[in-house]
């Protein structure tokens, strides 16, 4: 087939050379996209009531000097200099080469489930799009899926007088719950009123069964959750679900069909459009009644909170996700920038808006949250969530309360999907992208044939979550596959390159391509500051683990044992790598040291210590083949050894 576009044949006639972006500005935006996510709306706004309020930007700003920035900035540079992707980059040191496998595998499987969340979000999208004219379907109780414990109104009976008590249950609550607790008591509901004027109705709480119109359209209209028994018998497939997770594959095809080529163009609107949505939802937000209290529920610090050792790990833990390090998605953008590109701009620059993004969201959603607490009565912590029930439940049901509910809802859902896209551009070209570059020569001129096989059997691994029970699956995936293995691959990757191939031969690499070399601040934080904090997260997240669950499901103890091994695989990898390699290389101690065809991956930027290897830069294939002994310099073995690693480790001088 024909050359795809962005790829030229190298002047031997031989394999296609990588694509670059068209610009720097397209680097820039995929940047923002990727970091820009659906955790920015969905769960920075709740760590941020949850953990002081206001209070909480100190440990959120600390832990991005400390741990996000250091860790952006190092992963940029260090996929712009060797211009490849994150497996084949590990001939900086091939001991560690299965670290570049854990961050693919921990790629593909998040973007197994961000699909259906994608999915979800089109689902929401379309139905908005189709009720111009009528109400909303979530914002009513006498659809076919609703039960009898669906009310449109949800008083909390903590906010209101004895007298309102009487009333509130006599009006809303004289179903099940109330007739059972008589039936259980032996009280009749005269009795029952005196007990509630006496404020004493803890025995029965009201509240909590009943379901807001949005919460039963999610769990009983979208899921249909009800058909489903356990993680044992998830149920049939949802047809409406799983065409609609088969046109996200189809989007994500189409933008990513000749790479960073395509998603580089389509990522200016799919990065610009929720900024847009946002803007116009706070300005909307901010009209409503109850907004004030919400905002103020958002921001007013609890100094108390910064005691908590939770809060610094939740703040440290979200600005590690945020950012994603270690899935090898910035190695993967970074390695199509020019080799002098200024990637140390754009880290600072896009880490800056990835923080700014998330507190403006916050005022976004809690503008709505205080105006949906006042429609209802209730407190505002009372209506805050996290995660799918804040964006699938708890907002929409505010949506639907405002004018024109249709309109704004069309609108949130369009940036979820748009927020949803922008990171699997980055995530899943990684997988692709990565898969290539160890087999340029067969799989570089048939990209399109190969990302169509890669996007159908994403597709094929994703259709288990549009089961009834697949948002048990789902929820699964996001507790496990990208928390404990993502901060061991995220250490490893900092001890192999600051530590075995050496901090000082990396400042180096990035002065080669930068002008300068990086500061003490750098250096302080990749080499002691940043792994320490990593090493803390870990045995924090140990200390203060939970089982996972959804909902009041908390699942069998053979599901987390499954969780447990999704999370060990990249981990896996990694051990693997040190049983292989040193097998392969003939020795642990020349496993550790970098590959020949380590450096920049064009042959015109091989220069200084890296111009003596520079004719040597053959095919992958044809080294990689050599069974004599450690790889060969033109043929010859190396001779003349220098030390050099942090741990003492000998180099070829050539190298240096």
């Amino acid at each position: 087939m024909g050359k795809e576009e962005g790829e030229k044949e190298d002047s031997g006639g031989g394999e296609m050379e990588r694509s670059s972006w068209g610009s720097q500005l397209d680097f820039f935006m995929s940047c923002v996209g990727y970091a820009v996510g659906l955790g920015n709306i969905w769960r920075f706004p709740y760590l941020c009531y949850k953990n002081g309020g206001g209070a909480f930007l100190i440990p959120y700003v600390i832990m991005l000097i400390i741990c996000g920035l250091p860790l952006f900035f190092f992963e940029l540079s260090f996929g712009q200099f060797a211009s490849i992707g994150p497996i084949t980059i590990w001939r900086v040191s091939p001991i560690f080469r299965g670290i570049g496998f854990g961050m693919v595998l921990i790629s593909l499987v998040v973007c197994l489930y961000y699909n259906v969340i994608i999915t979800y979000g089109l689902y929401y999208m379309l139905i908005s799009l189709t009720s111009l004219d009528d109400p909303l379907p979530w914002s009513t109780c006498d659809n076919t899926w609703n039960t009898e414990y669906c009310i449109t109104g949800k008083p909390a009976l903590s906010n209101l007088t004895d007298s309102e008590k009487v009333n509130t249950t006599l009006d809303y609550f004289n179903k099940t719950c109330v007739n059972d607790w008589l039936d259980t008591t032996g009280m009749n509901m005269t009795s029952l009123t005196y007990n509630m004027t006496q404020s004493n109705l803890s025995d029965c709480d009201l509240s909590s069964l009943y379901k807001l119109p949005s919460d039963e359209y999610f769990t009983r209209n979208v899921l249909r959750l009800h058909e489903a028994d356990s993680f044992s018998d998830m149920g049939s497939i949802s047809v409406k679900l799983i065409v609609l997770l088969g046109l996200s594959w189809l989007i994500l095809f189409f933008c990513l069909l000749k790479g960073v080529e395509t998603s580089g163009k389509v990522v200016y609107f799919m990065a610009s459009f929720p900024y847009v949505v946002l803007i116009a939802l706070l300005i909307r937000g901010v009209t409503l009644p109850g907004y004030y209290d919400g905002i103020t529920f958002y921001i007013i610090p609890t100094w108390d909170k910064l005691k908590s050792v939770t809060v610094w790990r939740e703040a440290a833990t979200q600005i590690f996700y945020s950012l994603g390090p270690a899935f090898g998605t910035l190695i993967t953008m970074a390695s199509y920038n020019p080799f002098k590109h200024n990637c140390y701009r754009d880290a600072i620059i896009v880490a800056i808006i990835n923080c700014a993004t998330s507190i403006f969201a916050g005022f976004v959603i809690f503008s709505m949250l205080g105006y949906m607490a006042h429609s209802t009565n209730q407190a505002v912590e009372n209506v805050t969530e996290d995660g799918p029930g804040l964006v699938f439940v708890v907002y929409p049901e505010g949506i639907a309360r405002m004018p024109a509910s249709a309109v704004w809802a069309f609108l949130f859902f369009f940036m979820l999907v748009s927020l949803g896209l922008d990171s699997q551009f980055a995530m899943f070209e990684t997988v692709i992208s990565a898969v290539i570059d160890e087999f340029p020569k067969v799989l570089r001129k048939r990209r399109t044939i190969f990302g169509l096989f890669c996007h159908v059997l994403g597709f094929l691994l994703g259709v288990p979550m549009t089961t009834k029970g697949g948002i048990w699956l789902l929820t699964l995936l996001n507790d496990y596959s990208a928390s404990y293995s993502l901060m061991v691959v995220c250490l490893c990757e900092l001890i192999a390159v600051h530590y075995v191939y050496g901090n000082k031969r990396f400042c180096g690499d990035v002065k080669m391509m930068l002008g300068f070399e990086p500061g003490y601040y750098w250096r302080a934080m990749w080499m002691g500051v940043t792994p320490v904090a990593i090493m803390v997260m870990i045995v924090m997240s140990g200390v203060q683990y939970s089982p996972a669950g959804y909902g009041d499901y908390e699942f069998e103890g053979w599901v987390q044992g499954l969780g447990f091994g999704i999370a060990a695989l990249p981990v896996a990898c990694i051990l693997i790598g040190f049983v292989v390699q040193p097998i392969r290389y003939k020795s642990f101690r020349e496993a550790m040291k970098p590959d020949p065809l380590w450096g920049p991956g064009k042959p015109e930027n091989r220069t200084g210590r890296y111009a003596a290897v520079n004719a040597a830069y053959v095919d992958d294939e044809e080294n990689e083949n050599q069974t004599n002994g450690s790889p060969k310099i033109n043929g010859r073995e190396d001779i003349e050894l220098g030390t050099n690693g942090s741990f003492g480790i000998e180099y070829d001088k050539t190298q240096m």
